[in-house]
C-alpha cells in the first residue's frame, strides 16, 4: 500500500470532511487530521493497518503564528506534526494537527508508543503545548525554572536580544532545588518488599556518560530497580539556530550535532533543502559525497571502538583507534581543508574539487586499516573478559526496538537488515556494492560487532567510488546553489552583479514549502525536517537524532541489572550529548 492508498484508507474511515491531504516537495504523504480525532489515527497507524506503523519516527510542532505562506492549509497558530515509520511498507506517513490559541494542548501518544514520553516533553518545553494525560510532563532540554518556551517565534534567538544574565544568590539557591530528584515526582515509592531502595546520581559529570547526563539510579544493593535519565546539559539551541542562520550559513553548526561524524551531519541537511529549491546534484559530486560520508562513518566507528573497550576495562584499544583516526583526518585534511568540522559539503555538491592526488591517499589508508582491525578483533572482540561483560547484557528485542524508534547499527544488530542506503539509496548509493551487517541477539556485544563490520563494508564503499569517480562539476549551477560566475558578465550586467552580491551576503530564496530527508548516520536515522516560508532562513528547522531516540531505551534495558552493566550498555550504545540534546 503506497502513500495515497494509506490517505483513501484514513479518509474512508475517519471521513473525508475531516481529513485533509497536503502536496509536500518531499512527497511524504501529508495528511491534516482534527485534534479530537488524532488519538484515534495514530492507534489505528500502530495497531490495526495492515502493515502497520509500529515506529514514531518524529514528533514536534511548528509555531504557525508569523508564517506567511500556507496555501491550502487548515489555520492555526501551532501545528502538532507525527512522523510515522512503517518498516514492512518502506514508506512513511506525517500526521498533522491544527492548534488554535496562545497554549494549545493534544492528547498524549504514549500508550501507542512508548517513546512518545520524551518527544511530547520537549513539545511542551519548546513550544509551550501541553499534551493531556501526559504521565510527567516537565521540562526535558531547559532547566526546570527556565521562563518562555525557545522554539516560539517571540523567544528571543540572539544574546543581544536578551537582557545582562544575572545569577544572584536565591536564584542559584533556587535552581538548585529544582534540580533535586524527588522520586515522588516520578511515581517512585522507594520502597521494594517493604525495604528502601537507594537513590544514586551517576553523572552528571561521569566517564562513562561521555558528556554531561545525569542518570539516577534506584538500587536495591547492586541491582538496577529503575533509571531516570536527565538530560538538557549540552543543550545549545540548534534548532532556534537554524531558523535564524541563512540556508547557507547553517552549513557549520549542522557538524557540530552529531559531532564525531563531520560531514555526516551536512548530508541529511543539504539533501532536505534541495528537495525544497529543486536542485539536482551533480554525478561527481554526489560521489564524493558518498566518498567522504563513509570516510567519516570510519572515523565516528573508531572512537566508538576504542572508547567502549575503554569503558569496558581495556586500555590500550583507545589510543590505537585514535591513532588511526588521526590518519584519517590528514586526509579530510587534504580534501576538505577542515579536519573533525569541515563544514565541507555545500547546498548543490561540496565545497571545491577533489585535490591533486586524494586517491593516492586514500589507497594508503585503505591499504592500512584492515590488518589493524584484525588485530582490534583479537584484542577486543575475542577477548574473554569483554565477552563476558557484553553478551547477553542490555539486550533489547526487534519488537521493542521498532517500538521505541531504535535505527541505524543499534536496530540491525537485533537481526534486522535494514539500511537507509539500501532501502532508500540517495546520493547514488544503489549503485555501489555492499553488505548490511546485522547481530542476533541485540545485545552489548552485537552493537560492537555490527559497528566493526561496518567500517570494512564502508572501506568497500570508498575503494568504489576511487575507482569509479565520474569527472564533471563538483557543483551544481542551479541559481539558489551557485552565483552567478565571473566570466557570465557578473562585471559587466548590473542585474547580473546585483544577484551575484544577493546571493553572497543574504543567500537564496528558497521557494515555500516543506521536506523532510534522511540519510544513514553513523549512529542511525538523522533526518532534516525544514519549512520555508519563501526566504533566506529557514522558518522551521527540524532536527531529528538517532541518540535521542536511543537514549530513551536504557532504563529498559538496564533493570535488573547491575551498574557494571549499566556501564556496558551506555557505552554500546553509541550516543553523543550534541546529537540527544542539540
Amino acid at each position: 500500500m503506497n502513500g495515497p492508498d494509506v490517505i483513501m484508507e484514513l479518509r474512508s474511515r475517519f471521513g473525508d470532511h475531516d481529513l485533509t491531504p497536503q502536496t509536500t516537495q518531499d512527497g511524504l504523504p501529508t495528511i491534516w487530521v482534527p485534534k479530537e480525532k488524532v488519538h484515534g489515527v495514530l492507534r489505528y497507524l500502530n495497531c490495526e493497518a495492515i502493515r502497520p506503523y509500529r515506529t514514531l519516527y518524529d514528533l514536534t510542532a511548528i509555531d504557525e503564528r508569523v508564517r506567511e505562506h500556507r496555501q491550502d492549509q487548515p489555520d492555526s497558530d501551532f501545528t502538532a506534526v507525527y512522523h510515522l515509520l512503517s518498516y514492512e511498507r518502506n514508506e512513511d506517513i506525517r500526521i498533522k494537527v491544527a492548534l488554535k490559541g496562545e497554549y494549545p494542548s493534544i492528547p498524549t501518544a504514549t500508550d501507542i508508543w512508548p517513546s512518545a514520553d520524551w518527544y511530547e516533553r520537549e513539545v511542551w518545553d519548546m513550544f509551550g503545548i501541553k499534551v493531556e494525560g501526559h504521565p510527567n510532563l516537565r521540562r526535558i532540554l531547559m532547566p526546570p525554572l527556565w521562563k518562555g518556551h525557545p522554539l516560539r517565534k517571540e523567544h528571543p534567538a540572539r544574546r543581544t536580544e536578551m537582557g545582562t544574565f544575572h545569577l544572584p544568590v536565591k536564584k542559584d539557591e533556587a535552581e538548585e532545588q529544582a534540580l533535586k530528584f524527588r522520586p515522588e515526582d516520578w511515581g517512585m515509592t522507594g520502597l521494594r518488599d517493604g525495604v528502601e531502595m537507594m537513590y544514586l546520581n551517576l553523572g552528571p559529570h561521569h566517564a562513562g556518560t561521555h558528556g554531561i547526563l545525569r542518570i539516577i539510579l534506584v538500587l536495591d544493593g547492586e541491582e538496577i530497580a529503575d533509571a531516570v535519565l536527565d538530560i538538557g546539559f549540552h543543550h545549545r539551541g540548534a534548532e532556534k539556530m537554524g531558523e535564524r542562520q541563512s540556508w547557507h550559513t547553517f552549513i557549520p553548526y549542522t557538524d557540530r550535532i552529531d559531532y564525531m561524524s563531520g560531514v555526516l551531519n551536512n548530508f541529511p541537511y543539504v539533501l532536505a533543502v534541495e528537495k525544497l529549491a529543486g536542485i539536482e546534484v551533480p554525478d561527481r559530486a554526489k560521489v564524493i559525497r558518498v566518498m567522504m560520508s563513509e570516510l567519516f562513518r570510519i572515523i565516528s566507528h573508531l572512537v566508538y571502538y576504542g572508547t567502549f573497550a575503554q569503558d569496558i576495562g581495556q586500555l590500550s584499544p583507545v589510543f590505537f583507534t585514535f591513532s588511526d583516526r588521526e590518519r584519517a583526518f590528514d586526509i579530510v585534511q587534504a580534501v576538505c581543508g577542515g579536519r573533525m568540522h569541515p563544514s565541507w559539503f555545500r547546498i548543490g555538491g561540496v565545497a571545491q574539487d577533489l585535490p591533486n592526488g586524494w586517491d593516492s591517499i586514500m589507497r594508503d589508508f585503505l591499504r592500512y586499516l584492515p590488518a589493524r582491525l584484525d588485530e582490534y578483533d583479537k584484542i577486543v572482540m575475542q577477548n574473554a573478559i569483554i565477552k563476558a561483560r557484553t553478551k547477553d547484557v542490555g539486550v533489547i528485542t526487534l519488537d521493542k526496538a521498532i517500538e521505541w524508534g531504535v535505527t541505524g547499527p543499534n536496530l540491525r544488530a537485533c537481526g534486522f537488515e535494514w539500511d537507509f542506503r539500501k532501502k532508500r539509496p540517495y546520493s547514488g548509493y544503489e549503485q555501489f556494492e555492499f553488505d548490511i551487517p546485522t547481530g542476533t541477539r541485540g545485545d552489548c556485544y552485537d552493537r560492537v560487532a555490527v559497528r566493526v563490520e561496518e567500517m570494512r563494508q564502508s572501506m568497500r564503499i570508498i575503494e568504489q567510488c576511487i575507482e569509479n569517480m565520474p569527472a564533471g562539476p563538483y557543483k551544481s549551477d542551479h541559481r539558489l546553489a551557485t552565483p552567478p560566475l565571473k566570466d557570465n558578465h557578473t562585471m559587466y550586467d548590473i542585474e547580473t552583479l546585483i544577484t551575484h552580491f544577493l546571493n553572497v551576503s543574504w543567500g537564496p530564496v528558497v521557494p515555500p514549502g516543506e521536506a523532510a530527508f534522511g540519510v544513514e548516520g553513523a549512529k542511525g536515522n538523522n533526518t532534516y525536517y525544514l519549512v520555508s516560508d519563501g526566504n533566506t532562513t529557514s522558518y522551521r528547522t527540524r532536527i531529528r537524532t538517532p541518540s535521542f531516540a536511543h537514549l530513551q531505551t536504557v532504563p529498559m534495558m538496564t533493570r535488573g541489572l547491575e551498574i557494571a552493566d549499566l556501564i556496558a550498555i551506555i557505552a554500546s550504545i553509541d550516543f553523543v550529548l550534541g546529537d540527544v540534546d542539540r
